[in-house]
């Protein structure tokens, strides 16, 4: 698999030819199972084969089981500069209850030694778990803070289909998901975190100043990025495409020189809908001259229409900022009262055949 990894980052190095590459990010599975000298050889072949910047932010996940303290001395030394840490909960009967790997003695251990040998931490956190009361939930915050840690993402429970906690549900073993008992948490993690310093600058994710992910920064603010590996998506503006999700099949395409990937060609429509998917879930939200520009009239005069129902209920507000050079840009953010509901806000300002 690495060198069917390392192959397509040569075959793919012309489509970033002139453009700078300003994060890495090593996840979408656990690749803190690879070796530091695996972790090494996929660094080097991206600075090999791109234009990578002076001082990249380069993202690795990995669970707490695998975290050592011998591990996270030898990570220091292979080029990553930030973890994201799959904590998800500090209670062990949360993380059995989510099939977590790892313990709540490891989750907190690890943090304790993490913080030793990198600045630049985040971590995962699950709200909405069923039985978790308030008190519960602020404890788990609590915990965070303590560590110091500069950023946290954090997720409602969902329940996928087939999982073990779609079949406890089911049978009737585990209760059933409670959106107002979400809510509450959502609210909760707002006030909690704001009180810390944190700036909510996206839906799920809380950071420190200077310590915002530069990488989902991007994706937010639709910035081409190259993905590689099984099943990674790529995106230029014009087209996404994504890599065949069969492990066997994926190398042995590469083993070809042939990059085994379906690629969508993206209409006006489909990138003005994920313009306004992805920026109303930040602070930055959309801005009305961008679509004006980028779009048409058409767009904006849409977008102010299909607002208008929730500006009148306080979910959406209409800001006027200025640039640095003194243009006024007019934008739509969310308001408090619409963060948690912005997922289905957006699908109401999408423009649709």
């Amino acid at each position: 698999m690495v060198k069917a990894l390392l192959a397509e980052l040569e075959l793919r190095k012309d489509e970033f030819k002139g453009q700078n590459v300003e994060t890495i990010y090593l996840g979408g599975g656990t690749p803190s199972l690879l070796s530091d000298d695996e972790l090494r050889s996929i660094l080097g072949a991206i600075y090999k084969g791109y234009n990578v910047t002076e001082a990249p932010e380069i993202t690795l996940e990995a669970n707490p089981d695998d975290l050592t303290k011998e591990r996270l001395m030898s990570l220091a030394d292979t080029g990553i500069n930030r973890l994201s840490i799959g904590i998800q909960s500090f209670f062990e009967d949360d993380l059995k209850s989510m099939n977590r790997a790892h313990n709540a003695l490891e989750a907190q251990r690890c943090l304790d030694i993490a913080q030793h040998y990198f600045n630049n931490i985040t971590i995962d956190l699950i709200y909405g778990i069923p039985g978790m009361d308030i008190n519960k939930w602020d404890h788990n915050l609590e915990i965070a803070f303590k560590f110091g840690v500069n950023h946290i993402s954090s997720y409602a429970l969902t329940v996928e289909p087939k999982t073990a906690l779609d079949t406890f549900i089911r049978k009737g073993t585990y209760p059933p998901l409670d959106e107002s008992l979400a809510l509450q948490h959502f609210n909760h993690l707002m006030d909690r975190t704001t009180e810390q310093g944190f700036v909510h600058y996206e839906i799920s994710n809380f950071g420190k100043p200077d310590y915002f992910s530069k990488h989902n920064t991007s994706y937010w603010q639709g910035k081409p990025y190259i993905g590689i590996g099984p099943s990674a998506h790529s995106f230029n503006r014009i087209q996404r495409s994504w890599n065949i999700a069969n492990n066997t099949k994926y190398i042995q395409a590469i083993q070809k020189g042939v990059q085994p990937v379906t690629i969508e060609e993206l209409s006006i429509q489909d990138r003005y809908n994920e313009y306004v998917m992805t920026g109303l879930r930040t602070i930055w939200g959309i801005s009305l001259n961008t679509i004006a520009s980028d779009f048409g009239e058409v767009y904006k005069h849409h977008v102010l229409e299909a607002a208008q129902t929730y500006f009148n209920e306080g979910l959406l507000t209409l800001l006027i900022d200025v640039d640095n050079e003194k243009n006024h840009i007019e934008k739509i953010t969310t308001t408090p009262k619409g963060k948690f509901l912005v997922d289905g806000i957006a699908s109401e300002l999408f423009m649709l055949n």
